[in-house]
């Protein structure tokens, strides 16, 4: 099968990580590299996309209530592209086969007889929780972790989530924070209205916000804040583990204060 490009028709299904271009893999820039076509999604940080240099830039992104293409468009897009260019990466946030839809896309350009691979990235489940200091998992505090979609293909709660909050792991929720008040009644209804709960807005870019609190009273913490979507929550024990790291970091800023004093002079002055 000829294309414009001389190639073979291919798909590659790129993760790009939770936010920081840092944290692209070397495959995955390498796949960007040899793009003829790009589509990227509204979670990927555009500066990757430097790296796709020699590639036509196709944005493909969905949000809630705002999609520039449904998910049939953009399979049929995936198909119309390799066969007329050759390889077609597609770029999602985060890994695509956690909540990314990228196995129908593989299925789907599978079934056109196209080439598929796919070049996992590192999901911002784990990602962001740790960006401001929370493991997933923890020796004597949690054995494990839930990833719970917070909005379904139903644009409902994911009844998963009624399971998970009556273990001790971890639960990690993606796109969840227009169900922030489900969550909340759960856990409240089953007595855990103290148990610690982190969110983190934009997590791992330089517009990353978070805010700490409880079952209790994280919905007024959030709404006060002014945090949105996109969001990572984490609830369980492991969150106080965050305040490990912040009096850690307190502590470091209040003894070169104590020195810098001493020594009459400021730090970070030019």
């Amino acid at each position: 099968m000829n294309t414009l490009t001389g190639k073979s028709p291919k798909l590659t299904l790129l993760g790009a990580g939770p936010g920081d271009p840092e944290l692209l893999t070397l495959k995955g820039i390498n796949a960007l590299k040899d793009a003829d076509v790009v589509l990227y999604d509204s979670l990927v940080n555009e500066e990757i996309l430097a790296h796709a240099n020699r590639a036509l830039l196709v944005f493909v992104g969905k949000r809630k209530g705002n999609h520039s293409h449904t998910q049939d468009e953009i399979n049929e897009l995936i198909v119309d592209y390799s066969m007329e260019f050759g390889h077609v990466v597609r770029v999602k946030g985060g890994d695509p086969f956690v909540f990314g839809r990228g196995k129908e896309e593989e299925i789907y350009a599978l079934e056109k007889g196209i080439e598929v691979e796919v070049i996992p990235g590192i999901s911002s489940s784990v990602a962001v929780p740790a960006s401001v200091g929370i493991p997933v998992t923890s020796r004597g505090v949690a054995e494990s972790f839930w990833v719970i979609t917070g909005t379904t293909s139903d644009r409902e709660l994911s009844k998963d989530l009624l399971l998970a909050a009556q273990s001790s792991a971890t639960v990690v929720v993606l796109m969840g924070m227009s169900k922030l008040a489900e969550i909340v009644a759960i856990y409240t209804g089953l007595g855990k209205a103290d148990l610690p709960v982190a969110i983190i807005q934009d997590g791992t870019k330089i517009a990353q916000k978070e805010v700490v609190g409880t079952i209790q009273n994280i919905l007024e913490i959030s709404q006060n804040q002014g945090i949105k979507a996109p969001a990572v929550i984490v609830i369980g024990e492991v969150v106080h583990l965050a305040r490990v790291k912040k009096q850690l970091q307190e502590d470091w800023v209040l003894e070169d204060e104590f020195i810098f004093q001493n020594l009459n002079t400021l730090p970070f002055s030019n």
